[in-house]
């Protein structure tokens, strides 16, 4: 069996792999041999000095050498076996719980030296090891005597076979299985892959993410991510389809409709995306935008060039509320043109899904709104040529593709995110797209005051919300907490809801993660039309609703967010014509590094430069605050401490040609990403 099988094998092919060990091995997220040799060790512990039994440790993980001098094996049940060993200066007990007498004489014999390693304990004033680690014999002490890695493990997997596995699967790779020349391993100061691999596995000293071999494995991640992008792209360039044409006849009157001019950006993105759709290579762009910086209205406009050439059009929203309200913009938009526009989402009744259905594979609905519903089997378009994919992060590479073969070779596909990511990441994440940036937000829309209070100072900002509401304006109210926690100290929506209740009785209303999609949404809709002023909430308020009448937001425990998801939380404000108010409460002794976070919020709108501050501050873990469906989180490689890599990664890309694939095909597949490819093709 070749290095590249072996090591896609399923784990049951490892020899000491049974059922049971399987079993446990798939808690860990263990289902193949690689995987085995992506778990690195956590720790390590330092077995290789040998200690005399006059400076032993009690806590200690120690290894000691001594003499066997009596064994002490009592007749009663559940009392240890004991074996009394010395060295020159003292004794030590070596007690066994649930042994065999035969075992213990098998690897302590009477009267010869051993090496033996495990914790030190004392009791009644002797110093003793419980169920050593390792016995063995003295002729085998460069077995023991060295650094041993430690791992994470679940129960029934004991740690020295684990680490066999390891070794053996280590063993098994044959020197030369590589995919990078030898010129480009020695420049960067890289190893073989399996001198790599038995290093990491044998730290000398904690994992090192800076160190040459930690730094190989990242960077083959990376780049084994932009080869996925970069076939997506490659195969989306190839095929043809027929141009676009129009005359710009359609996005007019819903220009006129929408009552504002574009910026300067915003004309710039759409030529962009005009252009695009007028080539023959598919569109397949990101509209990365901040948050209310306007996105929609050129997806809109977009959306009508295409109409006018006589395809049909489909907008993808992550939620059925956030679907609603683009199809009710739409509806104003193009209103008094013959464009018939509906929504399809999962709360339609079966006879109105139906005939959505039959009038969409007939041609008679032109521009359909919808969510996840889209994706569906029995949803045919008769003539799709534009898809729409609003608040993209929350739709992987996979989704992208399902959605997009919808429409055949002749379908572009627009995407939005208001997550800005920092440079870093940007091709890591979404080189398979050309990507649009907008980073001005309309003339008309007002700065959003952010505020930084103490929980102590809550009661202060009370006559500024009651001003608000009787100037018709509403609130959004968020904590971080659902329910009260004895272990967290933080704010709960729940009981925050009861006593907001206590200062603004039947204008104050509740939606957390807990409650059914049809219980939030009815809130949401009490608050859309203004029968409620106060919406208390946790995160789930983030993405992409507008509000235009809400301009106050008051964050709790504010320290305890990421600045990503803060700025995200902010963009819920600031929507309309009047100042909005971002106030964020922490409680009190905030550390540096929280002051420095809420600091950066208050001085700088712009999500782009949070988004980097974010990275440089959290790391990339949590930046996005979501797990990209098709691509998953990186395991080793770190925007902010492996930039270099990421940069000398997207180099090494733009000098792909189409026989780069086949050269790197063994990386791709070890790192999960070839089932994307085949989807791809």
């Amino acid at each position: 069996m070749s290095n590249s099988n072996f090591l896609l094998s399923d784990i049951s092919t490892i020899k000491g792999v049974g059922t049971k060990t399987r079993k446990y091995l798939q808690k860990k997220k263990i289902e193949k041999v690689k995987d085995l040799l992506w778990d690195l060790p956590y720790s390590f512990i330092d077995r290789s000095k040998i200690t005399s039994l006059d400076k032993l440790e009690i806590g200690k993980v120690l290894t000691v050498r001594v003499d066997v001098l009596k064994y002490n094996f009592p007749r009663m049940r559940n009392l240890p076996n004991t074996v009394i060993c010395g060295d020159d200066n003292k004794k030590i007990k070596i007690v066994f719980f649930n042994s065999y007498e035969g075992y213990i004489r098998k690897i302590l014999p009477l009267n010869k030296s051993v090496i033996i390693s495990g914790k030190i304990n004392y009791y009644k004033s002797n110093y003793q090891i419980t169920n050593p680690t390792y016995v063995k014999p003295i002729e085998h002490v460069d077995e023991i005597a060295k650094i041993f890695p430690k791992y994470s493990l679940t129960d029934g997997l004991l740690e020295k076979n684990y680490r066999k596995l390891i070794e053996n699967v280590i063993k098994k790779i044959d020197d030369s299985f590589e995919w990078h020349d030898n010129s480009f391993l020695q420049n960067n100061n890289f190893k073989s892959l399996k001198t790599t691999l038995n290093n990491l596995h044998n730290p000398e000293n904690n994992l090192d993410i800076f160190s040459n071999d930690f730094r190989r494995l990242a960077y083959d991640e990376i780049l084994s991510n932009l080869l996925t992008l970069y076939s997506a792209r490659k195969v989306i360039k190839i095929k043809k389809k027929r141009k676009k044409i129009f005359k710009n006849k359609l996005s007019d009157i819903v220009r006129k409709n929408f009552g504002f001019n574009l910026t300067k950006g915003q004309n710039k993105i759409l030529a962009e995306i005009d252009k695009d759709l007028k080539s023959d290579s598919r569109m397949f762009r990101l509209l990365q935008g901040d948050v209310g910086s306007g996105k929609t209205i050129l997806a809109l406009i977009a959306a009508a060039n295409v109409l006018e050439d006589g395809f049909q059009v489909a907008f993808m929203a992550p939620t059925e509320i956030l679907a609603k309200q683009h199809y009710e913009l739409a509806l104003n938009l193009f209103n008094k043109t013959k464009i018939n526009i509906d929504l399809l989402t999962s709360k339609i009744v079966s006879s109105d899904k139906n005939k959505i259905i039959n009038n969409l594979s007939n041609g008679n609905i032109n521009f359909l709104f919808g969510t996840h519903s889209l994706f569906q089997k029995k949803i045919k378009f008769l003539n799709l040529g534009f898809i729409i994919i609003d608040e993209q992060h929350k739709f992987g590479v996979k989704q992208r593709i399902k959605l997009a073969k919808k429409g055949g070779d002749n379908c572009d596909v627009l995407s939005m995110s208001a997550t800005p990511i920092p440079r870093t990441m940007m091709l890591s994440f979404f080189g398979d797209m050309d990507i649009s940036i907008l980073n001005e937000k309309p003339k008309h829309r007002k700065e959003i005051v952010t505020l930084i209070k103490p929980e102590n100072k809550l009661n202060e900002i009370i006559p500024l919300i009651e001003k608000q509401i009787k100037l018709n304006y509403q609130v959004f109210w968020v904590c971080p907490l659902i329910e009260e926690s004895k272990k967290l100290n933080f704010s709960s929506a729940k009981k925050k809801f009861n006593d907001i209740c206590k200062l603004f009785p039947n204008n104050v209303g509740l939606i957390h993660g807990n409650m059914s999609i049809e219980d939030r949404n009815k809130v949401l809709n009490l608050f859309i039309n203004k029968k409620i002023k106060i919406l208390v909430s946790t995160t789930i308020i983030e993405v992409g609703i507008n509000f235009p009448d809400a301009n106050i937001i008051i964050i709790e425990d504010a320290n305890k967010f990421g600045l990503s998801q803060l700025h995200q939380l902010r963009g819920r404000v600031g929507r309309g014509r009047s100042i909005s108010y971002c106030i964020l409460i922490y409680k009190k002794n905030l550390t540096q590094n929280a002051k420095k976070r809420l600091k950066i919020l208050r001085e700088t709108n712009s999500g782009f430069i949070i988004a980097e501050e974010d990275l440089k501050i959290r790391g990339h873990g949590d930046l996005l605050g979501f797990q990209q469906s098709g691509i998953k989180n990186f395991k080793f490689a770190d925007p902010v401490h492996h930039k270099d890599l990421f940069l000398s990664a997207e180099n090494k890309l733009n000098t792909f040609n189409s026989s780069s694939l086949k050269k790197y095909e063994k990386l791709i597949k070890l790192y999960d990403r070839a089932d994307i490819i085949n989807q791809i093709k």
